[in-house]
């Protein structure tokens, strides 16, 4: 039996996903390939290390794809000042979502304080200029009370998704943690599931856990397991 679309269309599917490649060993090449890819099947988005921002906004002139970058990331402990001027350097080279990782070890150890302190921060950098803001909980190193926090903060201070993970820790988004972050957040704001989806089930899982916006270098191959009679042109 085929899997479940209940989106629908590959365009549908894609319009759900951010066509990613955040390996450091990326080269021009391969950027260039992943916007031809975007642009081509009408993902949501490409997101980048932010070295690849211009180069990615410069690919996808003239498309409705647009750019997100990262800040923070992988670890969320770079000083809330740094994170700022990494969305700023972003905004101004053409992005036009930032993923940002909240600073981990402060919500671990309960100082919720410096944790909004550093989302709203970003938040203020990103808004003025139109620019949307997913906050990254990395949701493989807390336990639920500190995913519901991280939520509750991000939802307060305004930031239009948060997102389980970066893919760089012991494992990614999970369906138990997606439908955790959309009780929490209900469903005004969205959820980005992230971090190991390969495939159209996997896909499909998270949406209907709650995620309204899927991170995955394999945007792709899960689009080409589309039902054929599901299948238009993208």
């Amino acid at each position: 039996m085929p899997p479940s679309t209940s989106g629908g269309s590959v365009r549908e599917v894609a319009a759900l996903i951010d066509h990613t490649l955040l390996k450091p060993q990326a080269t021009a090449a391969d950027i260039r390939r992943l916007c031809q890819e975007a642009r081509q099947f009408g993902f949501a988005t490409v997101c980048v290390n932010p070295y690849w921002v211009a180069l990615s906004a410069s690919e996808l002139t003239g498309s409705p794809v647009r750019v997100a970058s990262v800040a923070g990331f992988p670890l969320g402990a770079n000083t809330t000042p740094i994170k700022v001027a990494e969305t700023e350097a972003a905004i101004t080279a053409g992005a036009w979502e930032i993923d940002m990782v909240l600073n981990i070890g402060e919500l671990c150890a309960g100082n919720l304080d410096a944790v909004r302190a550093d989302i709203a921060a970003v938040v203020l950098a990103a808004h003025p200029r139109g620019v949307l803001v997913k906050v990254i909980l990395e949701t493989a190193l807390l336990n639920d009370d500190q995913k519901s926090a991280a939520c509750v903060i991000s939802k307060q201070i305004g930031a239009d998704f948060v997102k389980t993970s970066t893919g760089f820790s012991t494992h990614g988004a999970t369906t138990h943690d997606v439908a955790l972050m959309r009780r929490t957040v209900g469903p005004e704001m969205g959820v980005k599931a992230s971090g190991g989806i390969r495939t159209l089930e996997d896909l499909e899982a998270m949406r209907a856990a709650g995620a309204n916006r899927i991170g995955t270098s394999s945007g792709v191959q899960i689009l080409a397991a589309v039902p054929p009679q599901l299948r238009l042109a993208p």
